[in-house]
């Protein structure tokens, strides 16, 4: 099938609108107010709603300025040098034009939960497991959402496969990297008004004018809106060309997200030491990440790297290596048990 979602829930203008990616987060915080609400209730843990509060709020801070610098840092370091005349005038802030790192996102929640637990002086390492078991759930949404906006689309799929999509955002690759399938756009292009001549022209004048292509990049964007429109015709001319490619979104979405909170919150169920939940939702991320990229495209400006493998999977690989070495050490650094949510059992989470 062609996949012809909006990234509007609701659109204003052509630029503006209530976007499911924005949404995504929105309600990925608020499950997890609801979960760790649940759980510090359960576990008699002396939080009350407004401190749960606080805790989603530093979260999310932590979750998104930690996401967008490890985008820049790990993805895209060019970001830090590229400044404009126009708001937001640096890359780095240019959020609206996309670029989200998990890796980073969980450096930044992290870091967000340590805080909180100095702040209000809260066993660290239990804050740090209240984050573990309920971020999972805004994973879950966020990969739909990428679903949604036809973004870090998966790799080529069997000809034929049952769940296979066809991704019309693949043409924004084509100009640089296989501008020999811009010609055969030229019917698909007629169908939004644009003559065969001016077509053949611009594509041939696009590599080196940059009005010719800022042109071609503007029908492109045209198919791509019509699609999302319902415009049949315009996805007929157009699906022949492009690739069955795996949902690799949704696949995340169910193993890094909606499995990893499963297996964490039966985890959860009997009494843990601090830090426990946390180190095994490193290990578990990590493990399930760098089997999903197995079936994602890797970003096109950086490819594979040692060994065939993404970026993402090589940061998943030093992910799992910490991870193994968190459970072990925090595994025996405490005499502190906290109670499971099937149980009852009071808990001291206070520093003296």
């Amino acid at each position: 099938m062609v996949h012809n979602l909006s990234p509007f829930l609701i659109q204003f203008t052509e630029t503006f609108g209530v976007r499911w990616y924005g949404l995504s987060y929105l309600i990925g915080f608020l499950l997890a107010y609801l979960i760790i609400s649940w759980i510090v209730e359960r576990q008699n843990a002396g939080f009350n709603r407004a401190l749960v509060g606080d805790f989603i709020t530093a979260s999310a801070i932590g979750t998104l300025v930690g996401g967008r610098l490890g985008y820049c840092l790990f993805y895209s370091p060019d970001l830090f040098l590229k400044f404009r005349p126009d708001f937001p005038f640096w890359g780095v802030l240019a959020v609206n034009e996309g670029g989200m790192a998990s890796h980073g996102g969980i450096i930044g929640i992290i870091l967000a939960a340590l805080y909180f637990a100095r702040k209000y002086r809260i066993n660290s390492l239990y804050a740090l497991d209240l984050t573990a078991v309920a971020g999972p759930m805004g994973v879950f949404f966020g990969r739909i959402a990428n679903f949604i906006n036809g973004e870090l689309v998966g790799r080529p799929a069997p000809e034929n496969f049952p769940l296979g999509v066809k991704f019309p955002q693949d043409m924004w690759t084509w100009p640089g990297n296989e501008p020999q399938k811009l010609t055969a756009l030229v019917d698909a292009a007629e169908k939004v008004g644009v003559s065969r001549e001016n077509w053949f022209q611009w594509v041939d004048r696009s590599p080196q004018d940059p009005a010719s292509r800022n042109q071609v990049y503007d029908v492109i964007n045209r198919l791509i809106a019509e699609i999302q429109n319902g415009n049949q015709a315009v996805s007929d001319a157009v699906s022949p060309l492009l690739i069955l490619r795996h949902p690799s979104q949704l696949y995340a979405a169910l193993g890094e997200g909606l499995l990893i909170f499963l297996i964490l919150f039966f985890i959860w169920r009997k009494p843990r030491k601090p830090g426990f939940v946390a180190a095994s939702f490193i290990v578990v991320y990590a493990s399930f990440r760098i089997i999903t990229e197995m079936f994602r495209t890797p970003d096109a400006h950086i490819g594979f790297q040692l060994f065939d493998l993404t970026r993402g999977q090589w940061l998943s690989i030093g992910m799992l290596t910490i991870g193994l070495v968190m459970m072990f050490i925090w595994s025996r650094a405490s005499s502190l048990t906290i109670s499971g949510w099937s149980r009852g059992q009071s808990i001291k989470l206070h520093r003296k």
